[in-house]
């Protein structure tokens, strides 16, 4: 994992020269951006691994940054934030963050959290198989992308467009809680307005399609108040 390119985006440059010298030391490549326009800048033209992402920033905050990263991106998003509260941690996740430390943070407990999401995504898969493959698997469920074809436990399994669209969003971003307003914009490329009725009847015929007992989901999780997540295995 040494010679890892990581994002650092903070506005305030003393945290980020801080963050930089304390990944440098590990042997970790540096790039630093200063708010959300920037760093979807460095992400174009860098090859980065993880980004350490501040939330409160001027032109383009971390959360709409983290939203615009997801819609082409599954590179570890680690959220930075004064704010300690578990609604907030819940927000940055539920935009696609997959860890979240709050400042002041604690140098040791960063680095740990950086090695476990480049581990995860270097070593365990993630990067590998958006390369190598248009398979995206969890669990008995298996989606080729370029086919557009589903499996659930090797039986073919028909969706619609707006079906597959939608269980392609959630799979590849496994464990990613997505409100129906983020799917709707993602799905059907449109502004979402009072969308929850038409999310809902598309993930309740998904389930019908891909559950055992549509009542007692395996894959295709709802997270009250939240939105909807497909659970990782």
């Amino acid at each position: 994992m040494d010679n890892a390119r990581i994002l650092v985006v903070d506005d305030d440059k003393q945290i980020a020269k801080a963050i930089d010298k304390l990944l440098s030391l590990e042997g970790y490549e540096v790039v630093q951006a200063y708010n959300g326009l920037e760093a979807l800048d460095a992400i174009v033209t860098n090859n980065i691994q993880l980004i350490l992402l501040d939330v409160m920033m001027p032109k383009l905050d971390g959360l709409s940054t983290t939203l615009k990263i997801r819609e082409s991106k599954n590179i570890p998003i680690i959220i930075l934030s004064a704010k300690s509260e578990d609604s907030d941690k819940i927000l940055g996740l539920s935009m696609g963050a997959d860890d979240y430390v709050t400042k002041p943070f604690n140098p040791q407990e960063l680095l740990a959290r950086v090695k476990s999401q480049l581990r995860r995504y270097m070593h365990l898969g993630d990067m590998g198989n958006i390369a190598r493959s248009s398979q995206i698997v969890v669990g008995g469920l298996s989606l080729d992308t370029d086919a557009k074809q589903l499996t659930v436990d090797g039986e073919l399994v028909k969706l619609t467009a707006k079906e597959f669209k939608i269980l392609e969003l959630l799979m590849i971003n496994a464990g990613v809680v997505f409100s129906a307003e983020n799917i709707y914009e993602r799905v059907w490329n449109e502004t979402a307005y009072s969308v929850e009725n038409t999310v809902m009847v598309h993930i309740r015929r998904i389930r019908e399609k891909i559950e055992i007992n549509p009542k007692e989901p395996k894959y295709l999780k709802v997270v009250w108040g939240i939105g909807y997540k497909i659970e990782k295995y």
